[in-house]
């Protein structure tokens, strides 16, 4: 399972050259941390650098960043936003109500905000969070504290605001309709499960309902739908999973390797227990998913970049091999950033 999950990743053979190859692949990638999503690119390509990234959200506009999975902002690519949104997302607004209730902002003036926003993008055109922040409190919503970040969720969850192109370092929010291509055809709902069901096991195989579930935001009964609509494309293993068919040998497990953080790796399950093990710390009590390193397909290490160097915290042995291995990795990292070449520091 341990090899055919990291295969599934696009971790063992990284030859994506694309980043919209691996956001397609993946479906949607854990994205509230902006080098963390890309450094999730960079693990499962070959040759590109951040710029890559940047230009398929600025130029090609292929891919942006929303609410999705289980009410976390993701990256996806533009086409998949069309229907992941009304189907991953409705459940969401009563959970933002309640968040918003408790800031002290009324259905109402929630219902004024969300105008406010869609009036600044779609009159205005991109428009980075300060200056929406401005545009609010100039109409007399208040944004202190958590309200800011929770208006913006409602303005995604109720309309079709994404984070799409940067603006120097800072990604702007923009109207989908007016920002993306034309979408494509409307999926009805069945439809639309019996695709994140394929989707999903394309990146995760094997795995089962619970896993599609936790990962997606929806409930068990729904991920049963979709993977029912698709079992004609199916095997099932004797240890009760589920896989999308295939005829290939057993993959082996990917070189050493570093992750970054928020990892999709981390997340495309009910259980990670196989991949950090006795390490639980590396997702920390407050919900922080570390960077880590990878041998022989389970975490050995996590790792930090602190002005302009990597530093490796092993957490168990590592052989000599693969500490080298890790080191060459992290030289890419830096390469991928577009930062000075400098040797890695590995700590005991």
């Amino acid at each position: 399972m341990l090899a055919e999950r990291l295969a599934a990743q696009q971790l063992s053979r990284p030859e994506a050259h694309t980043p919209e190859e691996v956001v397609g692949h993946l479906l949607a990638v854990q994205a509230q941390d902006p080098r963390a999503f890309r450094l999730s690119i960079r693990s499962r390509s070959s040759g590109l650098t951040a710029a890559d990234v940047d230009a398929a959200l600025t130029h090609r506009r292929t891919l942006v960043v929303t609410w999705l999975n289980r009410g976390t902002l993701h990256l996806a690519r533009a086409e998949d936003y069309w229907w992941l949104h009304p189907l991953t997302t409705p459940q969401l607004e009563a959970g933002n109500v309640r968040r918003l209730s408790q800031e002290g902002i009324s259905p109402k003036t929630v219902d004024r905000a969300v105008d406010v926003i869609r009036e600044q993008v779609t009159t205005i055109g991109p428009r980075t969070r300060a200056e929406l922040r401005t545009a609010l409190d100039a109409a007399g919503v208040r944004t202190e504290g958590q309200a800011l970040v929770h208006l913006l969720a409602a303005a995604s969850l109720r309309s079709d605001l994404v984070r799409g192109p940067m603006r120097e370092t800072e990604q702007c929010f923009v109207a989908a309709k007016d920002w993306l291509a034309a979408p494509p055809a409307q999926l009805d709902r069945p439809a639309a499960l019996a695709s994140l069901a394929r989707r999903y096991l394309t990146a995760h195989g094997p795995a089962d309902a619970q896993d599609l579930a936790k990962w997606a935001g929806i409930t068990v009964g729904d991920a049963h739908t979709g993977l029912r609509a698709i079992s004609g494309e199916l095997v099932e293993r004797l240890d009760g999973l589920v896989d999308i068919a295939d005829n290939e040998l057993p993959p082996a497990l990917p070189p050493p390797r570093l992750l970054g953080a928020f990892d999709p790796l981390l997340h495309g399950w009910a259980s990670r227990e196989f991949v950090v093990g006795r390490h639980q710390g590396i997702v920390t009590t407050n919900g922080v998913f570390r960077a880590f390193a990878l041998v022989n397909g389970t975490a050995v290490a996590i790792w930090r970049l602190e002005r302009g160097q990597v530093t490796l915290n092993r957490l168990e042995r590592i052989k000599r091999a693969d500490i080298q291995a890790l080191e060459t990795d992290a030289a890419d990292v830096l390469r991928f950033l577009d930062l000075p070449a400098r040797p890695a520091v590995v700590n005991d």
